[in-house]
């Protein structure tokens, strides 16, 4: 399944380029939006600028002529002689109104500069403006479109007017011009962000090829080492990209660390079953050649003595299946019987113990606490602790060795030491004497004669101080071995589920 989806993640990366096309094109429509938008703008104000210009003319066009009529006054009411005065422009449009709003003359000045009469159908277009300076919009045939105005003479009125195509002209060139930079604009800035976007992308191809890489990884079983990791220069957290790739390469990390630990628990669990079958045919092959040969009634066997090695060794399985039993409940979290425990006693119980069993070695014990030091704790387990720490001593140490326990206080733990002067733990098992089936027996001699333990002790008081939200340490060298247990003061250092 993951090798499929890696191939997948392989196979949508060589349609990655979409996503550039897309961010492509979306920045072309949003700058085209915003060129069009310039450009509109630009085209609008100059023609708007462009017809006040117009007005201005018209309306100085309209006083020049309204002021020749009241200088050159004659009676020919027909009379366009205004418009051959100096100075107008081609174009320029004049007319002359009676009182009743009927246009009497009107005329144009031509291309040559000179005057002509306008026809009675151009004169009509000029009808119905009112002679108040108000400039308006027509369209004169054969003329185009015209910008007028009307002002009074005499109680009779005249009309100046300029054509609008060179406004319509100069405002269409413009537009042209600004269509034609707008495009070869986007065009180069469609390259551009083409290119660049491509650039800032091509780090977030990379990462996407280290996930597929990953991802293709048979992450499901056997020994998964050296994953692939998104390169140094793609992991800037400047970048998004590069945040991405940081992300990436921390999952990475954590994976390849998750796999690690199930590959050590897998090979934890097979050597436990490893050992734990080799310990329980042990005894129980003895017990099955005991009782072979005691069915076998030969005579060659005392059937007391049988009896006696039987029940050794179903003594000694029971202790073993007890002590698996134990490890068992306390990684599932059982609940503990804690109770106020007071250390200075447990301590003192457990090197009594010690020395009953082990009067072949110097026994010391130091207490560096008050005598009312006390720790929420189930004092059989507890016990069991010290005990288990105090036998790996006496077993693992030839005689006359100096065991020495201590026991001290601080403001929140209670600390109990167990020191020894004897030949040491080799530092290749050091790592692992808290491991289940771990022994040390290769220097630390066991004393001639004594039975062989499982393995199991130094595992079942590490996990018992777990249990009890403390923590064992060992440090080891030839003639200064010592194993130290933490443990809170206060009973709210247990968790409530581990309260009963």
């Amino acid at each position: 399944m993951l090798m499929r989806r890696g191939q997948d993640i392989g196979a949508h990366r060589g349609r990655g380029g979409s996503l550039r096309r897309r961010l492509v094109v979306s920045m072309s429509l949003l700058l085209a939006a915003v060129c069009a938008a310039m450009s509109f703008a630009t085209v609008f104000t100059q023609r708007d600028y462009l017809r006040e210009d117009l007005d201005q003319s018209v309306s100085e066009a309209a006083e020049r002529h309204q002021g020749a009529l009241l200088r050159l006054w004659t009676d020919d009411a027909t009379s366009l002689g205004f418009l051959r005065l100096r100075g107008q422009p081609v174009g320029t449009l004049g007319a002359r109104v009676d009182s009743s709003g009927r246009v009497l003359t009107a005329g144009v000045v031509t291309d040559d500069g000179r005057l002509r009469v306008l026809s009675a159908a151009q004169r009509t277009a000029l009808g119905g403006l009112t002679a108040n300076g108000a400039l308006r919009t027509r369209v004169v045939p054969d003329l185009g479109e015209y910008r007028l105005t009307a002002l009074k003479v005499d109680g009779n009125s005249v009309i100046a007017g300029l054509p609008m195509a060179d406004v319509q002209r100069m405002t269409n060139r413009l537009m042209v011009a600004e269509l034609v930079i707008a495009g070869i604009g986007l065009t180069a800035a469609g390259c551009v962000g083409a290119v660049v976007v491509r650039r800032q992308l091509r780090p977030l191809g990379r990462v996407a090829t280290t996930a597929a890489e990953v991802a293709r990884v048979p992450l499901d079983r056997g020994e998964v080492t050296g994953l692939s990791r998104v390169p140094e220069r793609d992991t800037d957290p400047a970048t998004e990209a590069g945040q991405v790739g940081v992300a990436l390469n921390l999952l990475i990390d954590h994976v390849e660390s998750s796999l690690a630990e199930r590959q050590r628990t897998e090979e934890r669990m097979r050597r436990f079953l490893a050992d734990a079958s080799h310990e329980l045919r042990t005894p129980l092959a003895s017990i099955a050649g005991y009782a072979q040969l005691m069915t076998g009634g030969t005579g060659e066997l005392d059937p007391e003595l049988a009896w006696r090695r039987v029940s050794a060794q179903s003594t000694r399985m029971t202790g073993l299946v007890e002590d698996l039993l134990l490890l068992a409940h306390l990684d599932e979290g059982r609940p503990l019987c804690t109770a106020e425990v007071n250390v200075a006693t447990l301590v003192a119980e457990a090197v009594w113990d010690a020395r009953a069993a082990g009067g072949d070695h110097i026994w010391q014990v130091v207490l560096r606490l008050d005598a009312s030091v006390t720790v929420a704790a189930d004092h059989a387990r507890l016990q069991q602790v010290l005990a288990n720490l105090l036998a790996n001593a006496r077993v693992h140490t030839p005689a006359g060795t100096r065991v020495t326990v201590t026991a001290e206080a601080t403001d929140a733990e209670c600390v109990v030491r167990v020191h020894d002067d004897g030949p040491g733990i080799p530092a290749k098992v050091l790592s692992s004497v808290f491991e289940r089936f771990t022994r040390v027996d290769v220097s630390r001699a066991r004393t001639v004669g004594r039975e062989g333990g499982t393995g199991l002790g130094l595992a079942i008081a590490a996990a018992i101080t777990r249990a009890h939200c403390g923590r064992i340490e060992v440090r080891s060298e030839p003639g200064d071995t010592e194993f130290t247990v933490w443990l809170p003061l206060t009973e709210h250092a247990l968790p409530a589920g581990r309260r009963k």
